[in-house]
């Protein structure tokens, strides 16, 4: 299981703590220094079943700076999926990858339920 996280965000580190609590082996990777790709994103949005806009960091800076809210509806997938490979600040986190699953952001129902 990779774990996607920004060691800075409160949020990723109560997830972390979460694995660790529950014995659960992962394989972190700072989402910052190690961008998820396009291919990546594009392969976990189509394994994940969530709407793109999910994976979109929207309480980010970056994301109000860009002005992401009013111009995600008029961007294409294909658009939506290089923005955010462009920047690991865009993507919501922390970002699970699991064999068979995609848990974005740290909710500890989903995640006991899910891993």
């Amino acid at each position: 299981m990779l774990v996607l996280v920004y060691r800075k965000c409160s949020t990723c580190l109560k997830a972390l703590k979460w694995l660790e609590d529950n014995q659960i082996v992962f394989e972190e990777r700072p989402i910052v220094e190690q961008n998820p790709t396009y291919e990546e994103l594009k392969e976990w949005y189509a394994k994940s079943g969530l709407p793109l806009k999910k994976f979109f960091n929207t309480s980010g800076l970056l994301y109000k700076e860009l002005n992401l809210k009013d111009k995600l509806a008029e961007m294409s997938e294909e658009e939506q999926l290089q923005m955010l490979s462009s920047n690991g600040m865009l993507v919501k986190r922390p970002l699970v990858i699991g064999k068979d699953y995609v848990l974005i952001g740290f909710k500890e129902k989903e995640w006991a339920e899910k891993i």
